[in-house]
């Protein structure tokens, strides 16, 4: 197959995957999850891999230079997310730097760093100090209760708790405005299973700002990040990577 033909296929897929982005109504754009995958490093390309990483390489470049345009942002962000989380052959040439079962968020052993350490109440005033949980892998999600990918990504937290209740543990921390008036009715209403508190300006520092919603960790259990996901992900990657930090 010519390379003409094989760019008008690639262009064909774009404009489909785009056409059917616009569809999902609970679908957001993440930049930074797709360009991670482009900053993962030491991987191999050969033959037809390598035409494929020129072709990636093109597509990033172009995209980041639209970002400085208000105009163009929304679409440039759709474009590089669309072509980067959903496309196989970029899969491919990263699968050799994660963990079988895990996402690309996965961060491997050697290069993890401790999470900060927090006290804070919980919804019936109880302190929750993360270092407590020290032996046990913990999920610790950001979010707030205005945020639409933390509402569909709360329901799995629960089930992962229920599922995972000896060894493993969810911790929320909302970033809601108005406190505890929005979060308790929000945890009631959701049966909400696992220790929840209202985040402050200490925590939000010591997490590099939080600068977006959701965030979500896991730390495994000597207390280091063994990965990061900002905004909304599959619950398939979720369960891949707390099963790969489980086993280790």
């Amino acid at each position: 197959m010519d390379s003409k033909h094989e760019e008008r296929n690639l262009g064909s897929w774009v404009d489909g995957r785009l056409e059917a982005l616009s569809l999902e109504p609970t679908w957001e754009p993440d930049m930074q999850r797709g360009l991670v995958r482009f900053r993962r490093d030491r991987f191999r390309a050969t033959g037809r891999g390598r035409r494929w990483m020129w072709v990636a390489a093109s597509t990033a470049a172009a995209c980041l230079s639209l970002m400085a345009t208000p105009v163009t942002r929304a679409f440039t962000q759709r474009c590089v997310s669309a072509c980067v989380s959903e496309s196989g052959w970029v899969h491919s040439l990263l699968v050799s730097v994660t963990r079988p079962g895990a996402s690309v968020a996965f961060i491997a052993p050697e290069r993890r760093q401790m999470a900060a350490n927090f006290t804070l109440p919980d919804s019936t005033g109880a302190p929750v100090k993360l270092s407590d949980f020290r032996g046990k892998v913990v999920l610790l999600n950001f979010w707030a209760t205005w945020c639409g990918p933390c509402r569909i990504e709360i329901p799995w937290f629960v089930e992962f708790q229920r599922a995972h209740a000896e060894s493993f543990q969810v911790l929320g921390i909302s970033l809601d405005d108005d406190g505890w008036k929005s979060v308790k009715p929000y945890l009631a209403e959701k049966r909400v299973n696992y220790p929840v508190m209202v985040g402050n300006e200490e925590v939000t520092r010591r997490y590099s700002g939080v600068q977006s919603l959701p965030i979500t960790l896991i730390i495994d259990k000597s207390g280091r990040i063994a990965v990061m996901h900002t905004g909304l992900c599959s619950r398939a990657e979720y369960e891949g990577d707390i099963t790969t930090v489980l086993n280790e």
